[in-house]
């Protein structure tokens, strides 16, 4: 499949980085185009919102999971991010939306909170860090972090993107995210994504994200105070 291909995305943004991860696990050549979310471009209000927003052929394809399955169905010629078996592409499709809806929404929580609000947080965070935990040893009892063979799959570029700043999180909070001694599948997961070269090259610098997340945290409290 050929064609011009433009992501237009936020550096910072674990939903824009996912599909920029899965472009690169692809294999596929792509234009990505820096956008200002406190200054939206028209072109992305044509689109979208909210990023990220893949344009393949002047067609416009929104919401992060939706694009990388889009991805995957449009160059099958490259790795599979998704497995053919029904059941497992199932497996995958709901761990995927767990970490997509119930964590992430639970580490933004611990954000945007302080005092008694964020330990209340923490603890939700931790509950879900636990669930995970169970449920992917349960779901795969071999205990591989790569659940696609030898390549990158969506699983895993969904929890690289979610977790694979946790250090930069845990910097700025104060709280630590990932203990391998509760979650030791789950951290060694992380650990194994984190130490790959496509990886290493596509996340942004620690101290660079350190300082963005500061920002955030700061508008956050301050809108939450007002």
């Amino acid at each position: 499949m050929t064609g011009r291909v433009v992501l237009r995305g936020m550096w910072a943004s674990p939903y824009s980085k996912r599909v920029e991860l899965a472009l690169k696990v692809k294999g596929i050549e792509y234009e990505f185009v820096e956008e200002d979310l406190t200054n939206k471009s028209e072109a992305l209000l044509r689109y979208s919102p909210k990023v990220p927003v893949l344009v393949h052929n002047g067609k416009p394809i929104a919401e992060s999971l939706v694009i990388i399955e889009y991805i995957d169905e449009t160059w099958k010629e490259g790795p599979r991010l998704l497995p053919q078996d029904p059941y497992e592409r199932a497996k995958v499709c709901f761990w995927a939306g767990f970490l997509h809806q119930q964590l992430f929404e639970a580490m933004g929580s611990v954000l945007r909170t302080d005092g008694e609000a964020q330990e209340r947080a923490v603890k939700e965070m931790h509950e879900k860090l636990k669930v995970l935990e169970e449920g992917i040893k349960g779901s795969y009892p071999g205990g591989s972090p790569f659940f696609n063979g030898d390549n990158m799959g969506l699983l895993d570029v969904v929890v690289c993107s979610i977790l694979g700043n946790h250090k930069v999180r845990e910097e700025v909070l104060g709280v630590k995210f990932l203990d391998p001694d509760k979650y030791p599948t789950v951290t060694s997961w992380v650990k194994a994504l984190t130490e790959l070269p496509l990886v290493k090259e596509a996340m942004p610098p620690h101290e660079k994200l350190v300082a963005i997340y500061r920002l955030f945290r700061a508008r956050l409290l301050e809108s939450a105070a007002a």
